[in-house]
This record gives structure tokens, C-alpha cells and sequence, in this order.
């Protein structure tokens, strides 16, 4: 006697996660509002493909020290090494150096689609996850920040979020001005010194100042090495980070909230002339920001930085200012749905003349999560087909032809293809899918000309409220008689009346 063969284990790998019908429909129309919104403002879409080569890509990933840390990578057979991409904006960049010549200058696209990071997973942290960017690239004026700050606004709004999110804008450029002042000088400390800036909303003044100098120590015991710091430079940046606080009676993200923190910037940065231009540049996006009517949702925060390391001057991030409870049972802001800046220096990898850019990337997932919190994430069950049930198996034929009609007419419409010798596990196959009637010819029927339709939106609402069995058989609730001849329109009436 044979062993049996073992069966394989189904499993889904760590870090990803599937997706049902409903879940694929509501983000589905959220991302249909996201295009409305970037349409509007002139934005075309272009699609990359989800492997680049490796060097295409750079070493740009938050928190990684290695050069191959943090993606997923491959050789193809010309031992080329190709690497699936971490983000949609290296990969722009990339499309466009190669089609530099035929493009508009500036160039504005959208583009959607995921993206992987080989880095542990954990609660809210996926190896696979959605984005949905925009970037004008070619064009280095402040104008074009500003709008990539207003375009977020207005997608928030579109999206039902008005007055539960804010529009954070900083920039590098002021934040390299204060580390020159405060003497951090080396590349590898300035580094650290973003990264626990970055960790602010996490660990708080007092945690980042832990990281600033000799390093912080978690809950589990696992200790993070500081930036090493000292106590007149860690002083520096804290008064950097507390710049953006209002005064007593000024209210956050007015005009003279702004113009304070412009103001208290400036004489942060010293003599620095990259720290003056980042400056200007502020005054400038929040003068036309101002202008628009936007000054209420987008706010200037020296707090934002942005993980990864191409961007270089205008940084931005949407923050929803609702509160949600984490793992632990505490009462959290829920944080950052999206962010971007100014990446000067990504094109110009490609090319010898400079290529200024901005952009800004929409985290699908969570935001869609957001959505689902706070009520605004539409349909979670799509209409599922009308179903034709099979009541006599020799008129197999006659079934499909009244699918095959119903499709011509552009109606959702299958026959029941499981095991027809049981009528209830036929209308029960239909309930799970969400159908919205079923359809029944017997021989009866046939004889007379005539189909029944069980409507099984009304059958539910009906049966709820008929308690007796017997009474809910004799009742058939939902269902009704048409003419074989009149099937397309008798559906199609059932259907209009469902909405």
C-alpha cells in the first residue's frame, strides 16, 4: 500500500495579503475619485513595468545600510541584476531620461500600481502595497510644489476626509541650513540625524533626543545607536523641531503661524545659503498656497523630512487627525496616508544636465483603511450576476441561450454550472454571490411560455419579516412570472428598481 501523498500547506507568505471582490470594488472607486482629481489638475497617466534593473533603481530605501537591503532582486539570464521596484517614482525617473526627447517639458503623469519592500513584516506593514503617484518633472519653480500640496488637498476633500486631515509641507534644504549651523558634518551622521527626526510622531521630543545623542533603548530592550551629538547641538535641533509650535492665541497653520515659523526658521540656519533658499522657497509655496484658499489644509511643519534620501528641498506629507486605537488599546492620531517633495537629483542620475522634479505618492492601502474608519469607503459588495438555474438537465441548451441574451444586453449573467439535482443549493450558490434574482424555467414553465424571477434583494427584505416557515414557502416572497419573450426587459426593469 502506497503512502499517501502529503498535501502542500495553504499558506499566504508573510507580508502580503489577498483581496475579495468587495475590497477590490471600494478601492477600485476610491482610486477612480484619486484619477478625477489629478485629471483635473492635467495630469495624464504612463505605466512601469514592476522590475527595473537594480542600479535604475539606486540606494534609496529608509533604514537600510546595505546596498541590497530592503528589495527584492533577481538575475535575469545576461546576468543582469533586476530588482522589483521599491517605489513608482524611481522607475519615472527612469522612463523618463529613456523618452526624454519625445516628452513635453514640463511632464505630468499619474501612476498606480504596487510596490515591494523585502523588510520584516508586521502589523500595518506589507512586503506588497499599493501607491498612486503624481510628478511634474521639469519644473523647478515653488509653483510646482504648491500645487502638488493643493492637488492632495483637494483629493482628501474628493475622498470625504475635509477637516480630518492636514497637508504638512517642509523643507530639506532649511533642515541641511540647521545642521550646518549646529556643526553635523558628515554624511553618515546626518543621516541618523533624519532618521530620528523622522521618528518624532512616534517617540516624541524626548525619544528623539535619545536618538540625537547617544541612542534609545525600546521597551523589548533593543537599543538603537544615537547620532552622538552634543548636548549644544542636540539643543539646536530641538529649538528647530519647536519652531513650528504657535504661539499662545495664534491659531496652527494661519498666516501669522506660517510667517512666525518662516521667521524663526530663518534665524536657525545661520549663514547657511542652502538654509536661506530652503527658507525663500517656503515663503514663496505658502504665499501661493495662501492665494488659492488652501491655507487652512496645508501647514508648514519643520518636523517633516521623509525617509528616503533623494529628495531634495520641498518635503510633504498628508497626516488624517482623527484618532484611532492601536495594538495596545491607546488612543493614536492615525497618522500619514501619503507624502513626497522635490527629487532635483533623481533624472539627473540619467542625464548630464539637471532635471528638477516634485511629486507625491498616495499609500492606497492605508488610505483605503482610513476610508473604511471613518465611513467613506463606498460599496464593500459588489452586485454579484443574475443566475440562471438549471431545473432540467436536457435543456442545458435553452439555459445558455437565455444567459447568452442577457449578456447581449449587457447584463451580468451566468447558468449554474455546480450540481443542479438540488434546487435550494442552486438559489443558495446565488445568494453568496450577491446575485441580484435568479431566474427558473421548468418544464411547467416552459409548457406555458412563461420564466420565474426571484428577485432575492426583495426575497430578503420580505422573508425577514415572516417568522413561519410554511407561511414563507406558500408566500414565495420576491418572486414573479414573466413571459420567456420578455426576459431582458423584465430583468432589466428588476434591476432599475433595486437601485
Amino acid at each position: 500500500m502506497t503512502e499517501k501523498a502529503k498535501l502542500i500547506a495553504a499558506r499566504l507568505p508573510r507580508g502580503f495579503e489577498d483581496r475579495s471582490p468587495g475590497e477590490i470594488a471600494a478601492v477600485g472607486a476610491m482610486i477612480d475619485t484619486i484619477k478625477s482629481v489629478y485629471e483635473r489638475y492635467g495630469f495624464d497617466p504612463v505605466e512601469t513595468p514592476l522590475f527595473e534593473y537594480t542600479e535604475t533603481l539606486g540606494k534609496f530605501l529608509p533604514d537600510t545600510d546595505r546596498p541590497n537591503a530592503g528589495v527584492f532582486s533577481l538575475q535575469d539570464d545576461d546576468e543582469q541584476w533586476m530588482s522589483l521596484r521599491y517605489d513608482l517614482t524611481a522607475p519615472l525617473a527612469r522612463y523618463f531620461a529613456e523618452n526624454f526627447e519625445t516628452l513635453p517639458k514640463p511632464y505630468r503623469s499619474y501612476r498606480q500600481g504596487y510596490v515591494f519592500r523585502n523588510e520584516k513584516p508586521g502589523p500595518g506593514r506589507f512586503r506588497q502595497f499599493m501607491q498612486f503617484d503624481a510628478d511634474t518633472v521639469g519644473a523647478a519653480g515653488p509653483e510646482a510644489d504648491a500645487e502638488m500640496c493643493m492637488m492632495m488637498a483637494d483629493v482628501m476633500d474628493a475622498l470625504g476626509l475635509a477637516g480630518q486631515y492636514v497637508v504638512r509641507v517642509n523643507n530639506r534644504k532649511v533642515l541641511d541650513g540647521v545642521l550646518d549651523a549646529a556643526g553635523v558634518a558628515t554624511d553618515a551622521q546626518k543621516l541618523t540625524v533624519l532618521r530620528a527626526i523622522d521618528k518624532l510622531d512616534k517617540f516624541g521630543t524626548t525619544g528623539v533626543k535619545l536618538l540625537l545623542g547617544a541612542g534609545r533603548k525600546d521597551e523589548s530592550g533593543d537599543f538603537t545607536k544615537g547620532a552622538g551629538l552634543s548636548a549644544e547641538q542636540i539643543d539646536t535641533l530641538v529649538a528647530y523641531l519647536e519652531s513650528g509650535v504657535p504661539a499662545a492665541g495664534v491659531e496652527k497653520g494661519s498666516n501669522a503661524h506660517v510667517v512666525a515659523t518662516i521667521n524663526a526658521l530663518a534665524g536657525l540656519i545661520g549663514g547657511s545659503e542652502t538654509g536661506l533658499a530652503g527658507v525663500q522657497e517656503l515663503a514663496s509655496i505658502f504665499g501661493l498656497v495662501s492665494a488659492a484658499g488652501f491655507g487652512g489644509r496645508v501647514h508648514l511643519d519643520p518636523s517633516v523630512v521623509r525617509g528616503l534620501e533623494y529628495y531634495t528641498g520641498p518635503v510633504f506629507e498628508i497626516e488624517l487627525t482623527f484618532k484611532v486605537q492601536n495594538e495596545k488599546g491607546q488612543d493614536v492620531v492615525f497618522g500619514s496616508v501619503g507624502g513626497g517633495g522635490r527629487y532635483d537629483g533623481l533624472v539627473s542620475r540619467f542625464r548630464r544636465e539637471p532635471v528638477p522634479a516634485t511629486g507625491f505618492s498616495v499609500g492606497v492601502s492605508r488610505l483605503a483603511h482610513a476610508l473604511k474608519l471613518t465611513g467613506n469607503l463606498g460599496a464593500t459588495e459588489p452586485v454579484g450576476p443574475v443566475v440562471v438555474l438549471v431545473m432540467d438537465k436536457d435543456q442545458t441548451a435553452s439555459y445558455q441561450a437565455m444567459v447568452a441574451e442577457l449578456r447581449n444586453a449587457g447584463i451580468r449573467a451566468e447558468m449554474f454550472l455546480g450540481n443542479t439535482k438540488n434546487f435550494g443549493k442552486q438559489v443558495a450558490y446565488a445568494d453568496k454571490r450577491n446575485a441580484p434574482a435568479v431566474i427558473i424555467e421548468g418544464s411547467q414553465e416552459r409548457e406555458q411560455g412563461i420564466i420565474q424571477i426571484k428577485d432575492l434583494i426583495a426575497g430578503k427584505q420580505a422573508a425577514a419579516a415572516i417568522t413561519d416557515n410554511a407561511e414563507w414557502k406558500a408566500a414565495r416572497p420576491g418572486q414573479f412570472e414573466a413571459p420567456r419573450a420578455d426576459l431582458v426587459e423584465a430583468i432589466k426593469k428588476l434591476l432599475a428598481d433595486q437601485q
